[in-house]
């Protein structure tokens, strides 16, 4: 039993490849003089709404929790998302390498709670690494994957886009990232899943598994 649930549930530790990307975002999230600002008119008439912190911080649970729920349910959707987070995020760190942009930040006053939230993101996040959107590129990818899923459950459906919708928006809503960013994250993403569904990547990943393990069908609901 135990042996037939390690074999079946070992893909999942692909998902330690998105940490170990990470280290290198907070290589290149350092002080560059040399930074460039693309903020736009766009940008200007956007509020600072320290409320929406909450889906800002709540992203780093939804991607997790929703490529473990695609494991489980669609294990093609699960391998076509992984596979375009982690090209993705390379793609993000090489722009980042050679055209290092920021993004200007209000000055926060007060000690209420979502201010002290939004304080504690800036202080552990420098305003660099902006574009494309990190933060936008993962959550689109798992709206997208759940698009092109067979997944039934109308419940994680809708959640899926509302609260993706909700992270998004909160990108620029604290200040993190311009409208620029969140765009370029976009393209990217429809250009990354077009390329992974053409090399059949996903396809690769599910015959290795059956060739190496035993791999029981997702449940559906």
């Amino acid at each position: 039993m135990y042996k037939k649930f390690v074999a079946n549930h070992f893909p999942l530790l692909y998902l330690l490849s998105i940490p170990m990307l990470h280290t290198i975002y907070n290589y290149l999230n350092k002080n560059h003089t040399e930074a460039t600002n693309i903020i736009t008119a766009v940008d200007h008439q956007i509020p600072f709404v320290p409320q929406f912190i909450i889906p800002y911080i709540g992203w780093y649970f939804f991607m997790f929790f929703y490529l473990i729920y695609f494991f489980q349910k669609d294990r093609k959707i699960y391998y076509e998302s992984l596979i375009a987070i982690n090209f993705g995020m390379i793609v993000c760190y090489v722009v980042y390498f050679f055209f290092q942009t920021t993004v200007p930040r209000p000055v926060l006053t007060g000690n209420e709670f979502f201010i002290n939230l939004v304080r504690f993101i800036y202080t552990n996040d420098q305003p660099y690494n902006c574009f494309p959107s990190i933060h936008v590129l993962t959550t689109f990818i798992i709206m997208y994957g759940m698009y092109r899923s067979e997944i039934r459950s109308v419940f994680n459906r809708y959640f899926i886009y509302i609260f993706g919708t909700l992270i998004i928006l909160s990108t620029v809503l604290v200040k993190q990232h311009s409208v620029v960013d969140g765009l370029a994250s976009i393209i990217l993403v429809l250009s990354t899943f077009a390329l992974v569904s053409r090399l059949e990547l996903a396809a690769f990943f599910i015959m290795k598994e059956k060739a190496l393990k035993p791999v029981f069908t997702p449940s559906e609901y």
